[in-house]
Protein backbone atom coordinates (compact mmCIF):
# COMPACT_ATOMS: atom_id res chain seq x y z
CA UNK A 1 0.00 0.00 0.00
CA UNK A 2 1.13 3.59 -0.78
CA UNK A 3 2.27 5.70 2.11
CA UNK A 4 -0.14 8.42 0.49
CA UNK A 5 -3.00 5.78 0.63
CA UNK A 6 -2.49 4.82 3.84
CA UNK A 7 -2.34 8.53 5.17
CA UNK A 8 -5.66 8.97 3.16
CA UNK A 9 -7.49 5.97 4.98
CA UNK A 10 -6.48 7.12 7.91
CA UNK A 11 -7.12 10.81 7.92
CA UNK A 12 -11.15 9.34 6.67
CA UNK A 13 -10.73 6.86 9.68
CA UNK A 14 -10.27 9.59 11.90
CA UNK A 15 -12.34 11.99 10.45
CA UNK A 16 -15.51 9.47 10.85
CA UNK A 17 -14.47 8.88 14.32
CA UNK A 18 -14.93 12.70 14.94
CA UNK A 19 -18.48 12.78 13.14
CA UNK A 20 -19.32 10.03 14.99
CA UNK A 21 -18.15 11.52 18.70
CA UNK A 22 -20.01 15.14 17.67
CA UNK A 23 -23.33 13.01 16.28
CA UNK A 24 -23.19 11.40 19.97
CA UNK A 25 -22.70 14.96 21.83
CA UNK A 26 -25.42 16.77 19.63
CA UNK A 27 -27.93 13.90 19.34
CA UNK A 28 -27.85 14.06 16.05
CA UNK A 29 -28.15 10.22 14.57
CA UNK A 30 -27.62 11.13 11.23
CA UNK A 31 -24.21 12.51 11.88
CA UNK A 32 -23.17 9.27 13.78
CA UNK A 33 -24.54 7.09 11.39
CA UNK A 34 -21.89 8.89 8.61
CA UNK A 35 -19.03 8.76 11.36
CA UNK A 36 -19.63 4.85 11.73
CA UNK A 37 -20.20 4.50 7.69
CA UNK A 38 -16.57 6.53 7.49
CA UNK A 39 -14.73 4.11 9.69
CA UNK A 40 -16.20 1.35 7.85
CA UNK A 41 -15.26 2.35 4.53
CA UNK A 42 -11.94 3.22 5.36
CA UNK A 43 -11.36 -0.05 7.33
CA UNK A 44 -12.36 -2.06 4.13
CA UNK A 45 -10.19 0.12 1.88
CA UNK A 46 -7.57 -0.52 4.05
CA UNK A 47 -7.97 -4.35 4.09
CA UNK A 48 -8.30 -4.59 0.39
CA UNK A 49 -5.04 -2.86 0.12
CA UNK A 50 -3.34 -5.37 3.02
CA UNK A 51 -5.03 -8.10 0.56
CA UNK A 52 -2.65 -6.49 -2.54
CA UNK A 53 0.23 -6.03 -0.44
CA UNK A 54 -0.06 -9.73 0.38
CA UNK A 55 0.03 -10.97 -3.19
CA UNK A 56 2.98 -8.41 -3.84
CA UNK A 57 5.62 -10.31 -1.76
Amino acid sequence: MAFDEKVDNKAEEIGGKVKEGVGKATDDERLEAEGKADQTSSNLKQAGEKVKDAFKS
